[in-house]
Parts: structure tokens; C-alpha cells; sequence
């Protein structure tokens, strides 16, 4: 180790003072931020990974702070990262569909190694990520749904056509011999053919 000392002349005498009496600078390591932090999402999480220099990748920790775009890095969670690698994954149900989100990480010498200590590096600069928005319905599902919205006014509009039908014929059946009953039982039944015509091209 070494010894630290502070010397200084104070009205005309000569101080000495012993800042540390025992130096390790091993022990006193502030190292440089993470360089290159990158992202990446997918359906089911979202990647983080960055740079160091290769001869202290197996001797770090590092931890990830991330937040919503628009908040404050008060209000960031913060994330251990269980290994020595750098990279991260998030699971992408901790994160709001169609929210920008922001990322920084930083290190230290592992707590697990004992020739060196350090403190917490300085934050790295950031990457923006953002999940998708809502899923978008399958081809299926949007045709099921288009037809469902066509059907619906196919069926009112021929049951006001078979209704305004019925009281033009029981108006005309009135002037002439013959019951008006056979009358509806005709256009109930083309309206069953019309239904089930329509239901088959829906299909």
C-alpha cells in the first residue's frame, strides 16, 4: 500500500498531515460507465445489452435503471443484472403497450472479487425503447367481424322489405276473394331462402 500526505506552509511553518495512513488503490476503483447501450423488443421482452473493455467482463456487476419516457429517474426502477455478461432482459409485461421508455446502466467491481474494490461508475448514456402498441386482430377475426356488421343490416332491411310487403298484399287481397294468410306464409318462406342464401356466403 501507500501513504497519503498532505504538506502545506501555514504563517511560515511547515505542516505535514497523513490523509491516509495506508493506501490501496485497488481498493479505491472508480471505473469508466458502460459505452454502447442498445435495445431491442420483441413480442415477449425486450433486450439490453452494452460494452465494457474484455479483460474486466468477468469481474463486474451491473445495474439497469429504466423508466417511462416522460417521468423522472426518481421515479426509475431499478434492476440488478444477475450475471457477469453484459445484457439484461425485461419481460414485456412490465411494460405499457405504446409507452416510450428509457434505459441507462452502470458498474462496479463484483462483490465477489477480492483483489479490487470500487464504487458505482457513473451512469451510461441511455436507449429509448418502447413496446408495440395494441395487437393487431388476426385476418380471420377482421373478416368474421366486417361480415357480422354487413349481416346485421341485411337482415333488418329484408325484414322491413317483407313487412312492407305483407301490408301492400293485405291491402290488395282485401279487394279480392281469397284469405290474406296464404299471403305470409309465401313471403315468410322467401325470406327463410334470402337467409339462408346470405348465411351460406358469409360462410
Amino acid at each position: 500500500g501507500y501513504r497519503v500526505s498532505l504538506q502545506g506552509n501555514f504563517f511560515g511553518c511547515n505542516y505535514t498531515y497523513i490523509t491516509f495512513p495506508e493506501y490501496n488503490p485497488r481498493n479505491h476503483i472508480k471505473l469508466d460507465p458502460p459505452l454502447n447501450i442498445q435495445s431491442n423488443v420483441t413480442a415477449s421482452k425486450c433486450q439490453i445489452w452494452w460494452s465494457v473493455p474484455w479483460y474486466l467482463t468477468e469481474i463486474l456487476q451491473y445495474e439497469l435503471q429504466y423508466k417511462e419516457y416522460s417521468m423522472s429517474w426518481e421515479a426509475a426502477l431499478n434492476k440488478t443484472v444477475p450475471s457477469s455478461l453484459p445484457q439484461i432482459e425485461i419481460e414485456a409485461t412490465e411494460l405499457h403497450r405504446g409507452v416510450a421508455y428509457i434505459a441507462r446502466v452502470r458498474c462496479k467491481v463484483s462483490e465477489d472479487e477480492d483483489s479490487y474494490h470500487s464504487q458505482w461508475s457513473e451512469w451510461s448514456q441511455t436507449t429509448v425503447f418502447q413496446r408495440e402498441g395494441e395487437p393487431k386482430l388476426s385476418e380471420n377475426m377482421l373478416n368474421n367481424r366486417t361480415m357480422q356488421f354487413l349481416f346485421i343490416p341485411l337482415i333488418f332491411g329484408t325484414l322491413l322489405y317483407i313487412f312492407w310487403n305483407c301490408k301492400i298484399s293485405s291491402r290488395y287481397v282485401k279487394g279480392q276473394k281469397g284469405s290474406p294468410a296464404l299471403t305470409f306464409p309465401h313471403q315468410l318462406l322467401s325470406f327463410s331462402h334470402s337467409t339462408i342464401f346470405t348465411m351460406g356466403i358469409l360462410r
